[in-house]
């Protein structure tokens, strides 16, 4: 039997008393793609942390080619051919693709340090070719594409000879086409003998790419499936312990009236003329598009967000005057944005205290904080939307990206929105938590709210979706309805084919 390139066996670890990781085993085998799953919490994020040396485990042994061995530091597991590629990847935008290359590793004369700018540039275009990836080596790394970036960070994985790479929610922020070719990518490196340690939420990547799947639950070991011997009910009940049913629930709120009306918007800097759509009571409105067609953008224009050059905006009947997003706010349009760490949350704080960020008005009197309303108000979120939390004072930066996710719904609920835009709502969130968050946006549209949700996920923009818009470059190119949106028209409509109205 091959030797795994990484072996982790009974692996335990605590923090403050809190048994994280409880009897872990996990391993790569050379020229392989190993998923990593579980839900937000379970332990995945500490067990790779323990592999690259950022933590050390408390019980339990690692091995790397069959050799026993603990490290103390990153730099450790890297020179035992371990690297990582985080979510939020470590690139500089204004260095350029070869110095991010050879960032803290420059090759240089001698004792004088002098880089050797020519064999840099030259040892970047090859480690890219070997890829079969074609990147300008002196353009700064800032001016390409996220998948792009994310193929630097690989090429400088394979620049340090790793034998096992980590990639943590690779494609949470690439289009199709870039996910195609990180795709090609990945199994180029599989057939040189690289193990791949590879994190998603994404179940069809899972299973289209992977060669075995391990799950954790809640810090424990759930077990380790063959793909082509498993199902995704069977990988969800491992991770969740139960049946999760199907996995959009069944829309059945009625939309009524127009509830939100948007009339010839143009924005200041030319990227949007004359955008006009409507969405109505208790309608989930999907918008898709490619990376760049301008989805975010255009509801950073009706929030307030972005300047405004012409256009109206209507909720029930009546004409807004929407200067910021403070306006929009009073008029009762939420916005949960798509980066939730840099714009939705402020980290430091406690869940408390986020939670009352876009409510002070409701919990205040006079000006003045009412403890006790703010207490009522933050318990009732966290039991409605199932935050798992320690308490109230629990520092945000400390929860789980789902749970995370569950606050920045629950601090614009508290407005009680007559329209909800949501953009990206599930990146990064674990299957239980998606499922809990379609579950609430249904109950708001039984309500008679009016839901705006950007997705990359097509299945999940069909599975939600009342209609579904399309665009294309900053224009409106094609909404369906219900039932006849599928991914083939779509598509078509994203990348720029023929106008199709409902």
């Amino acid at each position: 039997m091959t030797v795994p390139l990484v072996e982790m066996k009974d692996v335990h670890k605590s923090f403050y008393g809190v048994h994280v990781l409880q009897g872990v085993n996990f391993d790569v085998r050379p020229g392989e793609v190993h998923a990593l799953m579980g839900e937000n919490g379970a332990g995945k994020s500490t067990l790779m942390k323990i592999l690259t040396g950022i933590h050390t485990n408390d019980n339990g042994t690692i091995y790397v080619k069959g050799e026993e061995i603990t490290f103390s530091h990153p730099k450790e597991a890297e020179k035992a051919g371990i690297a990582v590629i985080h979510q939020e990847l470590n690139i500089i935008p204004n260095l350029s693709v070869t110095e991010n290359m050879f960032l803290g590793k420059p090759l240089t004369y001698g004792k004088w340090g002098i880089n050797k700018q020519k064999e840099m540039r030259q040892k970047t275009v090859e480690y890219l070719q070997r890829l079969g990836i074609e990147i300008n080596p002196d353009i700064q790394a800032g001016k390409l594409s996220v998948g792009q970036q994310q193929m630097i960070e690989i090429a400088r994985a394979v620049s340090t000879n790793a034998e096992v790479i980590v990639m943590d929610e690779p494609t949470a922020a690439l289009t199709e086409v870039e996910i195609e070719t990180l795709f090609e990518v990945i199994n180029h490196l599989k057939q040189s003998g690289t193990g791949i340690v590879y994190i998603s939420h994404r179940m069809e990547e899972i299973f289209q790419l992977c060669d075995r799947i391990s799950v954790l639950r809640d810090g424990g070991y759930a077990g380790t499936k063959e793909v082509g011997e498993t199902s995704y009910e069977e990988i969800v009940k491992m991770m969740v312990g139960r049946e999760i049913g199907q996995k959009y629930p069944p829309r059945t709120a009625e939309p009524g009236d127009v509830r939100l009306r948007v009339e010839n918007l143009t924005d200041a800097e030319g990227l949007f003329e004359n955008a006009s759509f409507e969405v109505r009571r208790g309608e989930i409105l999907g918008f898709a598009g490619l990376m760049g067609a301008g989805r975010t953008e255009l509801m950073e224009l009706l929030f307030g967000s972005r300047k405004k050059v012409s256009g109206e905006v209507y909720v029930d009947g009546e004409r807004l005057r929407i200067r910021n997003p403070h306006d929009a706010r009073k008029a009762g349009i939420g916005f949960i944005t798509e980066d939730r760490k840099e714009e939705g949350l402020v980290l430091n704080l406690s869940v408390r205290e986020n939670l009352a960020l876009t409510n002070l008005n409701k919990l205040s009197d006079k000006g003045i904080m009412s403890n006790n309303r703010e207490k009522e108000f933050v318990g009732s979120m966290i039991e409605r939307l199932r935050v798992k939390t320690s308490g109230q004072e629990q520092k945000l930066k400390t929860l789980s990206g789902g749970n995370q996710q569950k606050i920045v719904i629950g601090k614009w609920l508290g407005i009680e929105p007559s329209v909800l835009i949501l953009d990206e709502p599930t990146r990064g969130v674990d299957i239980g938590a998606k499922k809990e968050i379609y579950h609430i946006m249904n109950e708001l549209t039984e309500q008679g709210v009016a839901i705006i949700m950007i997705s990359s996920e097509l299945p999940e923009v069909l599975g939600m979706s009342d209609r579904v818009l399309v665009l294309h470059e900053g224009s409106i190119n094609g909404v369906f309805a219900r039932e006849e949106a599928d991914q083939e028209s779509i598509m078509q409509a994203a990348t720029g084919g023929g106008l199709t109205n409902e």
